[in-house]
């Protein structure tokens, strides 16, 4: 068996994990990952084991759904005890930095009053030594500017903490990924490799190029147990859909989420890109359906269900290049996302607002996005504008319609919008559920719910339309599709919640001014 040649499953899902938790953005790129690590999953897990039934019973409580709770029986309670003992012994070096950060922010607070910082240097912790600059803003408030890519380079960045997780889609909800760490044993398949590993680009190409597990053995480093669990994973017929490529014309296919897969015969660019493994049911675009080759992948914005890696990984070696948002360089808020792909083992096109690059047939130029961060200053988000087939399409991801000169300036420099793909979810999370593990100085529930993950509502969403002059708007599914992102986004909606009031209310605006509109969920597909 291990010898036969065969096709990775479509069904076949994949969790790239750090040190056991679900791998993003935030926990990967080091000096933020050390944050988390630190302050957000080492004190999860200390409070797991000193109440297991506590988590356990929040875990089910849909009033909890979203919260920070191990969803992981009793019976398995030594294993996260050994997990935790693992990263209190092997990751001392990022715990260690991460109480540095805290420090040395501290030591600004205090003693940084807008004289010289030269003399600050030696109050600094000795970890933080050679990965940051002491600087000033214009107003005089002070920080630590952190060097990533040297940061990259340290031992703070340890690349023994990532290994792969291996299942078949069950159909059943897995646990959520910010929340519960995976565990050994149960019917996986554990691989520990780093994610820029050259042997993923053949295990995952495998989708389309059969390959045998034997030799997936050897250059992933195996035992022979693994490769017998490895050969179950692969397939005589991957049931490749004909229609995944075109011959003729322009097509854009929504996948779910934010991502969409705009193809010519020529050519393929895929946004935030987030496929189904679930191709056992019906109404949805699945791996069958997805192109071989992608010209360009472009991503918006670093949040874990833009930048989704168990997808992003699968397509290693079939991609030409990934295009990311520029980012400030060292804000703690503001990893680099060139890096971070970089990292991952992709080419990267970084782009600047209003910078652009080109593809067979087609033009994609980087918009600026507003909002969406909790007023925190990142700047590695964007939107974008493509041209393809003779269309231009303005791809919004969340970003908010808070101020109206922001789309008139994006009109002018790209012209007039034929189609706008926006994100709604407009009573999105608090400051702290994404980013409480980046801040060093506590901030009050009550300032915390003042500043959103939220997107545009109905009013906002109406003035980027008005504004491009886009003659067609669809709004992404928001987090409703619950094969995708329930693990992810633990969204859970009624008929009444406020972001569907505001999608109607949306939609309603498009209908009384001639523009076609529609609320997108499940599989959709526009040809011309």
């Amino acid at each position: 068996m291990a010898d036969r040649r065969g096709y990775l499953r479509p069904d076949a899902v994949c969790e790239p994990l750090v040190d056991g938790f679900y791998a993003w953005l935030l926990n990967v790129a080091p000096v933020q990952a050390a944050m988390n690590l630190a302050s957000v999953q080492v004190p999860m897990l200390e409070s797991f084991l000193d109440s297991p039934a506590t988590h356990a019973a929040a875990s089910v409580n849909p009033e909890l759904r979203g919260g920070y709770f191990v969803n992981i029986g009793p019976d398995r309670v030594d294993q996260v005890a050994a997990l935790l003992a693992s990263i209190r012994r092997d990751r001392a070096k990022m715990l260690e930095f991460a109480a540095g950060v805290a420090e040395g922010e501290a030591v600004l607070r205090d003693s940084a009053s807008g004289f010289g910082l030269a003399a600050l240097y030696e109050r600094m912790p000795e970890i933080l030594s050679g990965l940051v600059e002491l600087v000033y803003d214009t107003s005089n408030q002070a920080s630590m500017r952190f060097l990533e890519p040297v940061v990259y380079a340290s031992a703070v960045h340890d690349r023994s903490r990532q290994s792969l997780q291996f299942s078949v889609e069950s159909g059943v909800e897995r646990p959520f990924v910010l929340s519960t760490p995976r565990l050994r044993g149960g019917g996986v398949l554990d691989i520990d490799v780093p994610f820029r590993h050259p042997g993923l680009d053949e295990l995952f190409g495998a989708r389309v190029r059969p390959v045998s597990a034997s030799h997936l053995g050897d250059v992933l480093g195996l035992s022979g147990g693994q490769v017998d669990a490895l050969a179950s994973l692969l397939t005589d017929d991957p049931g490749l859909a004909q229609d995944r490529h075109i011959d003729a014309g322009a097509r854009i296919r929504y996948f779910g989420h934010a991502c969409l897969v705009m193809q010519t015969p020529h050519a393929a660019v895929v946004t935030d890109p987030w496929v189904s493994a679930d191709v056992s049911a019906s109404g949805r675009y699945t791996w069958r359906d997805f192109p071989d080759y992608v010209d360009l992948v472009l991503l918006t914005h670093g949040h874990q269900d833009h930048v989704v890696l168990e997808t992003l990984l699968a397509l290693r070696g079939r991609v030409g290049a990934v295009v990311v948002p520029r980012c400030s360089r060292g804000n703690l808020a503001d990893p680099s996302l060139g890096l971070f792909i970089t990292e991952l083992g992709f080419p990267v096109v970084e782009l600047d607002d209003f910078g652009h690059v080109e593809f067979p047939g087609g033009t994609v130029t980087a918009t600026p996005f507003l909002g969406e961060h909790a007023d925190l200053d990142i700047r590695a988000k964007t939107t974008y504008c493509l041209e393809l087939g003779g269309r231009r399409m303005f791809v919004g991801a969340d970003s908010s319609g808070v101020d109206r000169g922001l789309y008139r300036e994006i009109r002018s420099a790209v012209g007039e919008v034929d189609v706008a793909f926006l994100g709604m979810e407009c009573a999105g999370a608090p400051l702290t559920w994404l980013y409480g593990g980046l801040l060093t100085v506590p901030v009050s529930k009550r300032m915390s719910d003042s500043r959103t993950l939220s997107g545009s509502n109905a009013q906002q969403a109406g003035v980027i339309v008005e504004e491009l002059g886009a003659g067609e708007a669809y709004v992404y599914a928001m987090g409703e599709e619950e094969w995708l992102v329930g693990h992810v986004m633990a969204t859970s909606y009624s008929e009444d919640s406020y972001q569907l009031r505001q999608v109607d209310e949306f939609m309603q605006w498009c209908a009384e001014r001639g523009v076609k509109a529609d609320h997108l969920y499940g599989q959709h597909e526009w040809r011309w």
